[in-house]
C-alpha cells in the first residue's frame, strides 16, 4: 500500500476527523462575510473556543476570505474547512487555497471520490436515510445533516438506530438558543455563524462549552 493510498483511505474512514472534533463540539460557518468579517469572526470563535471553522466558498470574495482566515489559523493552531463544495473543481480550489477539511451541502459521489482522491476529509450533506447509506457505502463515517432545523433533533435520534457508527455534523439555523437540544439528540458537533456576533449568544455558547468541555475561554 503506497502512502497515498494510506491518505485517502484515513480521509474516507474518517479518522481525521475524530481527531479534528475531538475537543469543542461546535465550530463557525462564515457565509458570504468577506475578508475582514472572516477574520474577526474566525478570532472570535478561536476565542471562545471553538477550534473549527468553515468559510463557504462560492464566489472570488469567498476564496480571499478563505485564504485570509487559513493564515490567520496557522498562527493560531487552528484547522479551516471550505464550505459549499460542489464540483471537482473545488476540490482543487479549496486544497490550494489551504483548507484542510471539505464540507458540501449535499451529496454527489463524483465530489466525495475527488475529495478522497486528493486525499481531503469530507463532510457532505444528507437529509435522507439513503443518502446516510449511501455515504456509508462510499466508506464515510462523518456527514453533515442539513437543515439541521428543518430535520429537527428528533430525526438524529431514529437515524442512529440503524446507523450507530455514523456521526453527525449538524448545520443549518442553529444558534444558542437550540444547539444544545441538537447536542442531547447524539450530534457530535452543532455548528453555529450569525451568533457569534451576539454578545449575549456568545455568553450561552461559552456555557455550552464549559458544560461539555469544561475548556471555554
Amino acid at each position: 500500500m503506497t502512502p497515498e493510498t494510506t491518505e485517502v483511505d484515513a480521509a474516507a474512514r474518517g479518522d481525521w476527523f475524530d481527531t479534528a472534533f475531538a475537543g469543542a463540539p461546535l465550530m463557525a460557518i462564515l457565509r458570504g462575510m468577506g475578508v475582514e468579517r472572516s477574520v474577526r469572526l474566525s478570532e472570535t470563535a478561536w476565542d471562545l473556543g471553538i477550534d473549527s471553522v468553515e468559510v463557504p466558498l462560492q464566489t472570488d470574495e469567498d476564496e480571499r476570505a478563505l485564504r485570509a482566515v487559513v493564515a490567520a489559523a496557522r498562527e493560531r493552531g487552528k484547522i479551516v474547512g471550505a464550505g459549499t463544495i460542489i464540483t471537482p473543481a473545488q476540490v482543487a480550489l479549496a486544497t490550494d487555497a489551504g483548507a484542510e477539511y471539505l464540507v458540501s451541502p449535499g451529496l454527489d459521489p463524483v465530489v466525495v471520490r475527488a475529495a478522497q482522491a486528493a486525499g481531503i476529509p469530507i463532510l457532505p450533506g444528507v437529509a435522507t436515510p439513503s443518502e446516510v447509506q449511501l455515504a456509508v457505502a462510499l466508506g464515510l463515517t462523518w456527514l453533515k445533516a442539513f437543515p439541521a432545523t428543518w430535520l429537527g433533533s428528533g430525526w438524529f435520534k431514529h437515524i442512529r438506530g440503524p446507523f450507530p457508527q455514523v456521526r453527525f455534523v449538524a448545520t443549518g439555523g442553529l444558534d444558542a438558543s437550540n444547539v444544545e437540544e441538537f447536542l442531547a439528540a447524539g450530534v457530535r458537533v452543532a455548528a453555529v455563524g450569525s451568533a457569534l456576533e451576539d454578545a449575549s449568544q456568545l455568553e450561552r455558547l461559552a456555557a455550552v462549552l464549559q458544560a461539555r468541555t469544561g475548556s471555554a475561554q
